[in-house]
């Protein structure tokens, strides 16, 4: 087993989630693995500087404004953004990323490796748990 795959079984274990990019829009994903999460027990915070909820639910500017600490940030946004969202993960402890498909390029995992984060890329959360 691969060191994706690894990371990939460990992190489906972990039960606390960021998930940058969620949106109120049902037809993306940044809506549908939010919801999916929470259905399947995780629990689950949204953050998007755009939204103040979605379905009712709190969304979080950024990972720093979370009431707690989480294990795992699954991430729905462009690369650029992404690359920018790295040093904030860092800085925070977070240690284990799940880039959706579209979220990342050579340079995001470069620097996420640099950093030495746990990563996944290359699988979508959403085919995973469902």
């Amino acid at each position: 087993m691969g060191k994706i795959e690894q990371n990939k079984s460990k992190m489906l274990g972990m039960k606390k989630w960021a998930v940058v990019g969620v949106t109120q829009d049902e037809s993306r994903f940044g809506y549908k693995i939010y919801k999916l999460m929470k259905s399947k027990g995780y629990s689950v915070y949204g953050v998007n500087p755009k939204y103040s909820e979605v379905d009712g639910d709190k969304v979080y500017g950024s990972l720093r404004d979370l009431p707690e600490s989480v294990e795992c940030v699954d991430v729905i946004v462009n690369p650029g953004v992404a690359l920018r969202l790295l040093d904030e993960i860092s800085e925070l402890g977070i240690k284990h990323v799940w880039f959706q498909p579209g979220s990342y390029d050579d340079d995001v995992i470069q620097k996420a490796e640099e950093l030495g984060l746990d990563i996944v890329y290359d699988y979508c959360v959403y085919a995973e748990i469902l």
